[in-house]
């Protein structure tokens, strides 16, 4: 009697652990990648009260089993179906991640790894993709700096929104392509500005130009026959750069006479001045803008100087009516009788110091009798079509690829050499209008160049490779998120929050992880794994864990009535 009240007692207890698996499973049945557990039964033990005996063959006695009772019942296992798959709820959030498959998220409180189905992640304050409910760094494997890719080492946390990631830095344009129709009738192209061409481009610290071409028919040749010709550079304000330095195809210059007549009416010189013939007024004086050997002055560091400088020039300039920038009239250039160019630079030069070096020019004060002097500008690159296909048959001295060089180096250390590939241009036929178009970047839009980029938005591909995306059309790998797989998940150990720790029966972690696409699972960016309990199974297991609650309290009912009556007898 004792014994079925023992028996009643452990299926009590046991029928209340096995509710109170139940109740934690309905508790968390929206819980972000919860994995519901389930509970086995196993007995207890039994007490033998005879053993078993053979059969005797000298008698004739047959055996007999054993007699035993069995003393209760406990709980034989408590399972996770962690191999479950959740159903999927769509969350829009790109750091909302669920696993398709059996592997684990590997997160870290900084000091111990642990594991998680649980996929609900932001990026903290430092940068850091973090764990939504703990705030641990989700773990994986960084960019090799030298190859740009993976580099799967020991996992670490995944810095996403470092400095050196909130950026794309700039990039120079190296490659141009001009492609379209260029047509003879057309009156651009026939006129004596000719069809202008503008290449956007960009040097290396992401400032954007524009080079002005333009494609003018070439007098006296064939209709077939361009030039094509540099004409202006401008910075993203639209002012004008100096590009007489600058380098385009065969040749960098070409010759462009320039007639200079000084207003002999209005000015002279006297010494190292030029003053108003009317009043005798200093209009400008060579010590402000040349040393006495004849160098231009340095005021890179002095304002005022190098205001007065720039008068005295202008003021030059203007009375020798040139219309030009300063920086151009100072190269204009005559031979010299030694066969020297002598810019006006020198010139002036030469008049400051009071010298003239023989063989060497002067400016001349008598207006009667301008001066031409050569000016350097762009030769144009010669284009040339096959009369009967309309192709090109030649661009320069290429017959070949069809490509041409635009060197703006010689500007500053951030300009690089453009090669600009006109292969796809065609003339044809217009209706008098020409479609020729210039883009950065060649055919395959390589070497386009970009400005410097910041991030607009981040995003997780299915193998858990991080990509940032910024405003210059650009993206960055930014590492990858590793996972864990173990022989035997269900011998993980449950630490709360939605947290695993290995044991010795789940298998250790090695530290490094592994693609989660080497088992053939996948990550889905937007979406979050649910729990996997399933409501109408706890019910039906809430019920019968009722019933044999109820069963196993009327036992020890009976027994204790029996027990009583027992001791009753004795009285």
């Amino acid at each position: 009697m004792m014994r079925s009240l023992y028996s009643g007692v452990a299926g009590l207890k046991t029928h209340q652990t096995r509710m109170d698996v139940i109740g934690n499973n309905i508790a968390n049945v929206n819980t972000t990648a919860y994995k519901s557990s389930s509970m086995t039964f196993s007995e207890l033990m039994s007490q033998t009260t005879q053993k078993a005996s053979g059969a005797n063959a000298t008698t004739g006695v047959g055996g007999t089993n054993a007699k035993q009772i069995g003393l209760g019942v406990k709980a034989g296992a408590i399972n996770t179906a962690i191999t479950t798959q959740g159903s999927a709820q769509s969350t829009g959030n790109p750091f909302d991640i669920m696993i398709t498959g059996d592997n684990f998220f590997v997160v870290s409180n900084g000091s111990e790894n642990f594991f998680t189905r649980d996929g609900s992640f932001y990026v903290d304050g430092a940068g850091n993709l973090a764990m939504t409910s703990t705030g641990y760094n989700v773990m994986g494997w960084g960019v090799d700096e030298t190859t740009g890719n993976i580099k799967q080492d020991t996992v670490t946390a995944l810095r996403i929104m470092s400095a050196a990631n909130m950026t794309y830095p700039p990039e120079a344009t190296t490659q141009a392509n001009i492609s379209g129709i260029l047509d003879e009738n057309d009156k651009d192209v026939t006129s004596a500005n000719g069809k202008t061409v503008n290449l956007n481009f960009f040097d290396a610290r992401g400032y954007s130009y524009t080079a002005k071409f333009t494609f003018k028919q070439s007098s006296g040749t064939a209709s077939n026959e361009y030039s094509m010709e540099l004409t202006k550079l401008l910075d993203s304000t639209g002012a004008e750069i100096d590009i007489s330095k600058v380098k385009f195809g065969d040749n960098s210059t070409q010759t462009l006479q320039t007639p200079v007549t000084f207003a002999g009416d209005t000015y002279e010189w006297d010494g190292k001045q030029l003053k108003t013939k009317a009043d005798n007024k200093v209009v400008a004086d060579l010590s402000a803008a040349f040393n006495a050997d004849g160098t231009l002055i340095d005021t890179s560091n002095d304002e005022a100087a190098a205001k007065a400088q720039q008068e005295t020039l202008d003021a030059i300039a203007a009375a020798y009516g040139y219309e030009g920038s300063t920086d151009e009239f100072l190269k204009l250039y005559q031979k010299g009788a030694n066969g020297t160019e002598v810019t006006v630079e020198t010139m002036l030069g030469n008049m400051a110091k009071t010298t003239t070096a023989q063989g060497d020019l002067v400016l001349t004060t008598d207006k009667d009798k301008p001066m031409t002097m050569d000016g350097r500008f762009f030769e144009g690159v010669k284009v040339i079509f096959d009369t009967d296909t309309g192709k090109l048959k030649q661009v320069g001295s290429n017959v070949t690829d069809f490509k041409t060089n635009v060197d703006f180096t010689p500007l500053g250390g951030n300009f690089s050499n453009i090669t600009i590939d006109l292969s796809e241009c065609t003339n044809y036929d217009n209706k008098g209008t020409s479609t020729i178009g210039a883009t950065s970047g060649d055919l395959d839009g390589l070497g386009t160049g970009r400005r410097l980029g910041d991030m607009i938005g981040v995003f997780i591909q299915k193998d858990g490779m991080i990509y940032a995306s910024y405003d210059n059309g650009m993206t960055k790998l930014l590492g990858q998120i590793a996972t864990a797989a173990f022989a035997n998940a269900s011998g993980l150990e449950k630490e709360g929050d939605n947290l695993y720790s290995a044991t010795l029966n789940s298998g250790e972690f090695d530290g490094i992880g592994v693609d989660i696409t080497a088992g053939g699972g996948y990550m889905s960016p937007g979406q979050l794994e649910m729990s996997n309990v399933d409501l109408s199974s706890e019910f039906t297991e809430m019920i019968t864990t009722q019933r044999g609650f109820q069963a196993n309290s009327r036992i020890i009912t009976v027994s204790d009535t029996l027990l009583e009556e027992l001791t009753n007898l004795k009285r």
